[in-house]
């Protein structure tokens, strides 16, 4: 595992220390193109899927992908797409992102630790710092997207991405019932404070189609994701359907949309895509 380190030993070594990694992190950067972070105001709503899928979907689509798993402390990119080992280092010492396709890589913590169900027990300065390692130095190369898994809420880990990455742009996902709006509107009070562009918002989880009748079931209600983005005026990307199967795919680490292409779902993704890919 790349070392995590918090002192350098002197004041002088840590400002050395920081200006080069300030320096990759910025040249790093330079060569990404188009940089979200799909956040969430709670657990449970699908938040990683949602980053996974659009991964796949731009990938698919033929762009440069990575995606970024700073979800320290719940790290399930590297699952959901059935990736395993441990990154390795290239010729110039940088790490390699995991390969998922010749279209998309990821980073995760979880691809540094030596076992999976390690807890990381880290403060604040620490994950800042793990954080810019994920840009600074690893490998990723052009990419037209850099993908961005950020944990539920508003702490640590997006406060560093809108410190690190003054360019990104926040993807806020929500279901449709109140209780996960009312901590949507959290979210999107935390970007207006750090000032980051808020993309839009995808209202995940909405409706279920009935595999006997194909009418659609309000598991979770219909509409808050949209409601709330209208009032707040903020774009709304649109509502991705529930699927049991995505369920067993992600448990699997198989990709959802080769296995069900022209499910409503895939569909939903595919014009979520469509609209991010649109500057290119």
């Amino acid at each position: 595992m790349v070392q995590i380190q918090s002192s350098m030993g002197g004041a002088g070594r840590q400002a050395h220390s920081q200006a080069k990694r300030d320096a990759d992190v910025k040249g790093a950067l330079g060569r990404i193109k188009h940089k979200f972070i799909v956040m969430s105001g709670k657990g449970g709503v699908g938040k990683t899927s949602t980053a996974v899928n659009l991964s796949l979907t731009l990938a698919g689509m033929g762009r440069q992908v990575g995606i970024m798993d700073v979800d320290l402390h719940g790290p399930d990119v590297p699952r959901m797409l059935g990736l395993s080992g441990m990154l390795d280092l290239s010729a110039n010492r940088k790490l390699n992102p995991m390969r998922y396709s010749k279209h998309l890589s990821a980073v995760s913590i979880e691809s540094l630790t030596p076992t999976k169900d390690e807890a990381i027990i880290w403060r604040g300065p620490v994950k800042y710092s793990a954080i810019q390692q994920f840009i600074g130095d690893v490998a990723w190369g052009d990419l037209d997207f850099l993908i961005i898994d950020a944990p539920p809420g508003t702490g640590d880990e997006p406060l560093t991405v809108a410190q690190t990455i003054p360019d990104a742009k926040a993807i806020i996902v929500t279901t449709p019932q109140e209780v996960s709006l009312a901590d949507v509107r959290k979210s999107i009070n935390f970007c207006k404070t750090v000032k980051m562009e808020i993309y839009g918002l995808i209202e995940n989880m909405s409706g279920l189609a009935c595999p006997h009748c194909d009418s659609v079931i309000d598991l979770f209600g219909s509409g808050g994701g949209e409601k709330t983005a209208n009032a707040t005026g903020i774009p709304f990307l649109g509502k991705i359907p529930f699927d049991p199967k995505m369920v067993e795919c992600t448990d699997a680490g198989v990709s959802y949309q080769q296995t069900h292409t022209n499910s409503p779902v895939s569909e939903a993704f595919r014009e979520v895509a469509r609209k991010m890919a649109q500057p290119l």
